[in-house]
């Protein structure tokens, strides 16, 4: 009884030595970063998928043009793919970037019911080879990643599970009154460079979840109608945007930046931005002649390259209220036609201010340049800070999932 006993557990060792094989081995956790890729989505795959589930049976499933280590991911990248392989219905996160697919089919994710989150960016991607409804019964699916190919529409037909949609970098038009219908959880849509002139659908507005909505690089002559209540990040920069109507972010209260830099802004609302949540506004390279309020809220401004001839602090500043102070930290106004320095004023108006950058001055031809040295309102500022152009500015801070990388610098 005792023999049985001791070759019972020397089973059990060599049995639990054998599930354990890959218990040492280090898997690259940052796989899913894209090399030589000069644009990153301004969200990532989610790192906090439950990967223990000790019901997943590993067996030598993955298509043989791929990598799929124990788990749940599948890595189709950089190999030339003109197809998309068959996926396991185990997989949750599949890679298939830098290929050379073109088109998506009914049948291309038949067996895929556990997906998550899919990366077809870098690819060849025709919208009349992707299939409506192609990806309508992947119900787990909240992420998609299809940056750098050659559609010209938004496919149709996307789960309502969708939470994060990158189409950046492709050739698309207009937004269909049809697209992103049924996206109910939707918090964050990217469509920058594309060629879109404008924004007249309500389809945005029913996205009732959007956070994020980045639009920059494209054709817009006018501001995107109809956005909904719960956006908190609008990034319209590089369009041919003139004007913005008085009421425009009335029905927006909860942004907190918003960035508009190189359009062709000249006359704009003095009002317009009095937002109760604001910290980030982006006006530079336009065409600004005046100055207009600044919100409580605000921390950032840039105003740099537009035509200010003067910084009205009654304008700015109307009223000071030592009990809500404005929570002002930087202005940037170079290249712009100052001809004298900030009045000391704007440091009672704003008492929190760290930094305004001066900068060089535009000047006509034969007239000195006007430079001034960024003026401080606390002398203790490391040497580390103390250094020309814009801080680098973090939304996580204020709770939005946005990769700084901004595409006008």
């Amino acid at each position: 009884m005792d023999i049985l006993i001791k070759l019972s557990v020397i089973a059990l060792l060599c049995g639990t030595r054998g599930l354990c094989q890959y218990e040492g081995y280090d898997y690259d956790t940052s796989y899913g970063s894209e090399p030589n890729d000069p644009y990153h989505p301004p969200f990532q795959f989610p790192q906090s998928l439950d990967y223990s589930d000790q019901a997943i049976i590993y067996t030598n499933d993955c298509a043989r043009e791929c990598f799929c280590p124990p788990g749940l991911i599948m890595y189709c990248d950089n190999r030339k793919l003109k197809s998309i392989p068959q996926i396991p219905s185990r997989i949750q996160q599949l890679y298939l970037q830098f290929n050379d697919i073109e088109a998506v089919t009914m049948k291309s994710f038949i067996n895929a019911t556990s997906l998550k989150a899919i990366n077809l960016s870098h690819n060849k991607l025709k919208s009349n080879k992707v299939e409506g409804g192609a990806f309508a019964k992947l119900r787990k699916l909240e992420q998609i990643f299809m940056h750098h190919n050659d559609l010209v529409e938004i496919p149709s037909d996307l789960p309502s599970s969708v939470e994060r949609l990158s189409f950046a970098f492709n050739k698309i038009v207009r937004i269909n009154d049809r697209d992103l219908q049924g996206l109910v959880k939707l918090t964050m849509l990217d469509l920058c460079n594309n060629h879109i002139d404008n924004v007249k659908s309500k389809t945005l507005n029913k996205l009732a979840r959007l956070m994020q909505l980045n639009m920059c690089n494209n054709k817009l002559h006018s501001m995107p109608a109809s956005l909904p209540l719960s956006l908190m990040y609008l990034s319209i920069e590089n369009n041919s945007i003139s004007d913005i109507p008085e009421d425009y972010f009335t029905k927006l209260p909860n942004l907190l930046a918003i960035r508009m830099s190189h359009n062709n802004l000249e006359d704009i609302p003095t009002k317009v931005f009095n937002l109760p949540n604001l910290v980030e506004l982006n006006l530079g390279h336009n065409k600004l002649q005046q100055a207009f309020f600044i919100p409580r809220s605000l921390q950032h401004l840039y105003i740099q390259d537009n035509e200010l001839e003067s910084l009205n602090m009654t304008i700015m500043c109307p009223k000071i209220d030592h009990f809500n102070t404005n929570r002002l930290t930087y202005i940037r106004v170079d290249q712009n036609k100052l001809k004298a320095p900030l009045s000391t004023f704007a440091y009672l108006c704003f008492p929190n201010m760290q930094r305004i950058y001066y900068g060089e001055q535009k000047h006509a031809e034969g007239e000195t340049p006007k430079v001034q040295e960024p003026m401080l309102t606390h002398p203790l500022v490391s040497e580390e800070d103390d250094r020309e152009g814009i801080p680098e500015y973090r939304h996580q801070e204020y709770g939005v999932d946005y990769n700084v990388n901004d595409y006008s610098y």
